[in-house]
């Protein structure tokens, strides 16, 4: 590389009053907000606010049992928000840090390592292998300089790096190309050594601008939540308004005002809607902890069901469906034979395909960075000593030396080494490089070359890679210049891939049988895209490229994108174009990614999935979901939980709306029919003391529908709550009411006291609401099937509520405190036979609504 003395940089004055007037080369960090205003925020939802005031009403009541599990769910809530609120905060917190590396300039003609921050626009960059470019800016001196941009274009394959004598223009230059004098911030050298003049810094950089999207995106609130929020105030609402009247009516025409403010509040804790919030929760923190035993991280607990929602994957190539690491995966030899890697394992090496073997680990560097010299060394390792036969890298072992190395050259995209040790003096010299180098160092006939280019074509129709390989020998002991004055003899060429994850092809089969269009987007070529997503099986009948992108508007690439399975050679910004195309159409979208340049689109997507063993820190806090094991097959099992959740929430939504029928019911009867007050608040609590577990513990234990990976995604507009289950769950708590009413009728025309009467009625809804329960276990009808599902959860609220009914008859202390009267073993027989007889009717009842109660 050239002196420094040619490129003399800034002086120590210019770069210290650029970085006063621009700024430091660092991402502008906002106002950040702290965890006290996180708290404050979280506090302010009104679902919140609900389960705190219904704490504040259990603790008036002197239920402090109550008021606590409520207030303790509340806390919960908010901590677990507010935590995920703070570590999405340091989403370009970790971008900073990316951008941020050491960095040694040239200043006052000296070289001087610095602080990555103090990089100025203008400074003179040394660029060395393993070093991380600091900011963007023009290449002006070069020496076999090649670079890794996959943060940026997500491609694991380092590209080339041409000089310059004058500044290109930004539309000359994009991330990924080939021949370029351009870096960019973020990017690794992984050989040679350069000369940048830096140009953009910080915010003004190609990583920085990824940073400022991030700033400005805004993640939507989760539907489910909105959803929610609206079912607690219309519940709110209506037991607020019923239990006012309830007061009114109650105080007018009995004239009993105590007894009427008692009958409201019974009547209000009876339609107050605390579990539905208490619910959600719940729900979402187990299905959280649940997705992390198979490494699926949740970072937004209401990503889960959101992801059970999902009907378009967008998935990237690169690190996703694929390793990210090249794979040597086929060989061919002049005379036309070929080996696949796969027989490999079987044949091994021999003769001429063991010698293109070893001459490409020897064209190799010893301690490779390049991925494609690392899938040669990898190659050595796995097959060289296989069956006894000569080790591959045998040159290198029995003391092989290497005397030079011939870097690429732009004009000449081939590179040679040549090592030395054999007893006679003679030297070999190893080469591999693009086909058309290899044909032209080689001077191969025109029809050696016409069979080697269809040979070239075959590979990449395939999605391989492909390198020339050759050979030479040279015994004098003096080395010309220039390998062109080397007598190369074609050796055959190599098809390198970056493999297929073995999950991918069944996790893609499931997502189409669920109903998920996936389509790849990524920055590699159409051809290498379209060979990937076919072995994955992703319908790759029509590619769109980025090329074809940029002169449609918004409406025509919507109808463009109906028939496209795969996006090639797609840019950062046209990722995040492609997401926003999708969600306009209507389409819940989750979208995977490992790289800086796709943490924009993550985090517009409905649900972003970023990969947590190779995806950076950046990716990884944009995204809701981290899969741990960066395993694409995690995906389905995400989605198998997210429609779990939703159908055991819609479970435990219809069973709470049909239990609070009855409660309510029996609580406004006296006021109908002159009977005594039935149902006091500490009746309504302990019944709420049953309701509780069952919906946030019972119903989320329960295991999936039959039919969950087989149905098609649920439309966005679906409601959680539609008309058929809320006429279901009507249906329910009418017939249990009904029932209720039944045996205080009866008990009441047999002259029975108000302790007895209470006391029937609290059994008969006891009863029903157990009933209850095992009718909404599914939605199918087949109940003898739901009662094989094994569910721990279930059989400890059932035999909580036996010992309670036991408790209310038995134990002194609590039948003064219920204020019941004996209920003899005749009657409890009828009342647990009459619940049986129901169960069998709903049952029945539930075939009507058939495939509506599953959404």
């Amino acid at each position: 590389m050239p002196d420094a003395e040619t490129l003399p940089g800034l002086s120590s004055q210019e770069a210290a009053a650029r970085l006063a007037s621009e700024g430091p080369n660092a991402l502008a960090s906002g106002e950040a907000r702290t965890f006290g205003r996180i708290v404050l925020d979280v506090v302010r939802e009104p679902m919140l606010a609900l389960l705190l005031v219904a704490g504040a009403i259990y603790l008036a009541l002197g239920d402090l049992h109550e008021a606590l599990l409520l207030v303790a769910f509340a806390c919960l809530s908010i901590l677990i928000t507010a935590v995920q609120e703070t570590r999405t905060e340091r989403a370009v917190a970790a971008l900073r840090d990316l951008t941020s590396p050491r960095a040694l300039v040239i200043r006052d003609g000296e070289r001087i390592r610095i602080a990555g921050s103090e990089v100025v626009r203008g400074d003179v960059v040394v660029l060395q292998e393993g070093d991380r470019v600091p900011a963007d800016g023009w290449i002006a001196r070069s020496s076999a300089l090649l670079v890794d941009e996959s943060l940026l274009t997500g491609e694991s394959v380092p590209v080339r790096k041409t000089a310059t004598d004058i500044e290109p223009t930004a539309a000359e230059c994009r991330p990924g190309g080939e021949d370029l004098p351009f870096a960019w911030s973020g990017s690794l050298v992984v050989r040679g050594t350069g000369l940048c003049i830096v140009t953009a810094t910080g915010s003004k950089s190609a990583i920085g601008a990824i940073g400022n999207a991030l700033a400005t995106i805004e993640t939507e609130a989760p539907r489910l939540r909105q959803e929610t929020r609206r079912l607690v105030y219309l519940f709110a609402a209506i037991g607020i308004g019923v239990s006012a009247l309830a007061v009114m009516l109650y105080g007018l025409l009995r004239g009993s005002w105590l007894e009427a403010a008692l009958a409201g509040i019974a009547l209000g804790m009876s339609m107050l809607p605390e579990e539905f919030p208490v619910v959600l929760t719940i729900f979402l923190a187990m299905g959280a902890m649940r997705m992390s035993r198979i490494k699926v991280l949740a970072r937004r607990a209401a990503a889960i069901e959101t992801l059970g929602s999902a009907s378009v994957l967008c998935t990237d190539k690169t690190g996703t469906l694929t390793q990210n690491r090249m794979r040597i995966e086929r060989l061919w030899l002049p005379d036309g034979r070929t080996v696949a890697r796969d027989e490999l394992a079987e044949r091994g090496l021999e003769g001429e395909f063991h010698l293109l073997a070893e001459l490409g680990i020897l064209a190799s560097a010893e301690r490779p960075v390049d991925p494609m010299e690392l899938a040669f060394h990898e190659l050595g390792r796995e097959l060289g000593d296989a069956r006894g036969r000569e080790d591959i890298r045998g040159r290198q072992r029995n003391g092989w030396t290497l005397r030079h190395h011939y870097p690429l050259d732009p004009a000449l995209l081939a590179m040679s080494q040549v090592w030395g040790g054999a007893p006679d003096g003679e030297q070999i010299v190893a080469t591999k490089g693009a086909p058309e180098a290899i044909a032209e160092l080689c001077a191969l006939a025109p029809e050696d070359r016409a069979a080697m280019k269809q040979a070239v074509d075959a590979m990449a129709e395939g999605g391989l890679r492909v390198l020339g390989v050759a050979e030479a020998r040279w015994k004098a002991t003096d080395l010309p210049e220039s390998h062109r004055a080397f007598a190369f003899a074609f050796r055959g060429l190599v098809g390198l891939a970056d493999p297929l994850r073995p999950s991918v092809p069944d996790a893609v089969r499931q997502c189409r049988e669920a109903g998920i269009r996936v389509v790849m987007i990524t920055g590699d070529y159409p051809q290498t895209a379209r060979a990937i997503a076919r072995h994955a099986g992703i319908d790759a009948t029509e590619v769109l490229t980025g090329a074809d992108m940029e002169p449609l508007g918004d409406e025509a690439l919507a109808k463009r994108l109906a028939s496209v399975g795969v996006c090639a050679r797609i840019m950062p910004e046209q990722k995040l174009r492609l997401v926003e195309a999708f969600k306009a159409q209507g389409a819940i979208v989750a979208m995977t990614g490992d790289g800086v340049n796709d943490a924009p689109s993550l985090k517009a997507a409905h649900i972003g999935i970023a990969m947590g063993g190779r995806g950076t820190d950046v990716a990884r806090e944009a995204a809701s979901i981290v899969l741990l094991d960066d395993d694409f097959g995690s995906i389905v099992a995400g989605v198998r939980m997210g429609r779990r959740i939703y159908d055991n929430l819609r479970k435990a939504m219809a069973f709470i709306v049909a239990v609070h029928v009855p409660i309510a019911g029996v609580a406004l009867l006296p006021l109908l029919t002159g009977l005594p007050l039935l149902l006091g608040p500490v009746h309504i609590a302990f019944i709420e003391m049953i309701i509780d577990p069952v919906c946030s513990l019972a119903f989320e234990a329960e295991t999936d529908e039959r039919d969950v990976m087989k149905r098609p995604p649920r439309s966005p507009d679906a409601a959680l709550f539609s008309r058929s289950l809320i006429g279901w769950s009507l249906v329910q708590g009418l017939m249990v009411l009904a029932v209720t009413a039944l045996w205080i009728v009866i008990a009441a025309r047999g002259g029975a006291g108000d302790g007895t009467i209470r006391a029937t009625a609290f059994f008969a809804l006891v009863f029903g609401i157990a009933a209850l329960i095992l009718v909404n276990r599914r939605f199918s009808p087949s109940f003898a099937h739901a009662m094989r599902r094994p569910n721990p959860a279930l059989a400890l609220v059932l035999g909580a509520v036996a010992a309670i009914l036991g408790a209310a008859q038995l134990v002194p202390a609590v039948t003064r405190l219920f204020q019941f009267g004996a209920v003899g073993p005749e009657r409890l027989t009828m009342i647990a036979t009459g619940a049986v007889a129901m169960l069998i009717v709903l049952e029945r009842l539930k075939r009507a609504w058939g495939e509506r109660l599953a959404g």
